[in-house]
């Protein structure tokens, strides 16, 4: 495992920022790290990255513990900051060629110019840093990421502000470099979990609600599947929610429609069979209605005292 993460917990006086978790992940993974804001995800990552200690529990690159040994951990990840922190006065050359030689990068020239074209600031790279757009400094960020060739790449919010076409470019730009290499990202663009992440996990106050493989995430035993249902004759309110499997129900648009909220949706089906073939009528459709991973996200990180 490239990433490998044991009880990982960090306390700030009072308050649990994150608590008892553990993951692991593995090369050539792309998975987003996701939750609200305040629920651990930047502490996280600086744990992994080794600028703060945890409180307890391990955290591991490639098997070796970031707290124990963080100078060889640190060479073996590449960490882009929510807040990218650059050199405004520096040229795109300098300022990579820079970082290449403080990581002790062999032929950093060369290095540098490979990165250049990599992360596609081959047009600006005469420019100075703080002349270029936002989406050119986080390429400028990547760049410096990944001058060291990391076995880890850790992104928070690496498209926080930018425009569709740069967020689109710099997603294109992470799903290259993912297929080589294993990246942590955070993000609360939700569409840029699914288009670009094998797997996702969701951290609230703390603890991690959810961890499994983008398109498997709404079929949780936790997380309701909505069923539509259009029946031949009339069903009560009532009696749909005599059904034991029925968590909730609202009306459908069309009549004798209705959209059913359950965690069990194939003995769900049965009883709704059941149901109406009771009063001499049938279905006319039925079909699981697909969530998105907004509303996965909302029902796994809703706050009981928001409720």
């Amino acid at each position: 495992m490239t990433i490998r993460v044991e009880n990982l917990t960090k306390i700030y006086g009072p308050q649990k920022a994150v608590d008892n978790i553990s993951f692991e992940l593995k090369k050539g993974q792309i998975v987003g790290f996701l939750g609200p804001n305040g629920a651990g995800k930047s502490t996280t990552m600086k744990m992994l990255t080794g600028f703060i200690p945890p409180s307890s529990g391990n955290a591991y690159i490639d098997n070796i513990n970031v707290e124990e040994q963080p100078l060889i951990t640190r060479s073996r990840i590449g960490y882009l900051p929510e807040h990218n922190p650059l050199y405004l006065d520096m040229y795109i050359r300098e300022y990579l060629r820079f970082m290449a030689e403080i990581n002790n990068v062999k032929n950093p020239k060369k290095r540098t110019e490979e990165l250049i074209e990599l992360t596609g600031l081959t047009l600006e790279r005469k420019k100075k840093i703080g002349q270029l757009s936002k989406g050119y400094r986080q390429r400028v960020g990547l760049a410096q990421a990944l001058i060291h060739n990391p076995d880890v790449l850790i992104l928070d919010e690496p498209t926080s502000g930018l425009d569709p076409n740069q967020i689109g470019e710099i997603r294109k730009l992470i799903l290259e470099i993912g297929s080589e290499k294993t990246v942590l990202l955070s993000t609360h663009i939700m569409q840029e979990v699914e288009a670009i992440c094998q797997r996702t996990i969701i951290i609230n106050r703390g603890k991690i609600v959810a961890d499994a493989a983008t398109t498997e995430l709404g079929k949780r035993n936790d997380t309701d599947i909505v069923i539509y249902v259009e029946f031949s004759k009339e069903i009560s309110e009532s009696d749909l929610r005599k059904i034991p499997e029925v968590k909730n129900v609202s009306k459908g648009s069309q009549p004798n429609s209705w959209h059913i909220n359950t965690t069990e949706s194939q003995s769900c089906k049965i009883a709704l069979n059941k149901l109406i073939a009771g009063v001499g009528g049938y279905i006319l459709e039925q079909k699981e209605e697909k969530q998105s991973l907004e509303d996965i996200f909302q029902k796994l990180t809703r706050n009981v005292d928001d409720l």
